[in-house]
């Protein structure tokens, strides 16, 4: 069964195919630019709401009315609590520099990354935590939606470390590694990680699809 997996990020779909790998699943996972699907502008109002829910759903419903396909599709942040939750749902867009159009891939990590710092600036060690979410959303043949969430805790590091992942992972400290996600090898961050813990919550639904088909 082929499943649309509704991101433009490389690294995301990079990374979802290795949580794939090991889990035994008759899925064909593929992309948006495997199908040829062209970037429209719409694209950039996807992501309005103030839940990872309704993020992940409202893309999953836009790319499976342009597909027809079972969709997959995350809305994934930083949660941090000395920030009182932000940047959250703006994880992406969180420093004044990241905005769509200005700055692409690790120009925005880095923008972003460097914001996080500033704002934690003077914040001890103790008060530094922080966790990863991830919400799955997923559109099954039916047409029935689910969606389901992952979470994993850490503190947020007072220099970037690693050269792995991508996003905040080079300042993520991950207590049961006893280093960032972007240090970690990447069979090692999918065991712990957010999207890991997501993506196989949503493995049992995709197996019932696969038995039905």
């Amino acid at each position: 069964m082929r499943v649309l997996l509704a991101t433009r990020s490389r690294h995301k779909v990079d990374e979802i195919r290795e949580i794939f790998t090991d889990l035994d699943l008759p899925v064909e996972l593929v992309g948006l630019t495997e199908l040829d699907i062209p970037v429209s502008p719409d694209e950039e109002e996807l992501e309005p709401w103030d839940t990872f829910e309704e993020n992940a759903l409202s893309k999953a419903r836009y790319f499976r009315e342009r597909t027809g396909l079972p969709t997959l599709s995350d809305d994934s942040g930083l949660v941090v609590d000395a920030l009182d939750g932000r940047p959250g749902v703006r994880s992406k867009r969180f420093s004044p520099e990241a905005i769509e159009g200005e700055v692409t891939g690790q120009e925005r990590d880095d923008a972003n990354n460097a914001h996080l710092l500033r704002c934690l600036d003077g914040v001890p060690e103790a008060e530094r935590t922080a966790r990863y979410v991830c919400v799955v959303a997923l559109i099954g043949p039916d047409g029935q939606e689910r969606t389901v969430r992952g979470e994993v805790e850490g503190r947020i590091g007072t220099e970037p470390s690693g050269q792995g992942g991508f996003g905040y992972d080079p300042l993520f400290h991950v207590p049961e590694l006893q280093r960032t996600f972007a240090d970690a090898r990447p069979e090692e961050k999918h065991a712990l990680s957010h999207r890991g813990r997501a993506f196989r919550q949503i493995l049992k639904e995709l197996r019932r699809f696969t038995e039905v088909e």
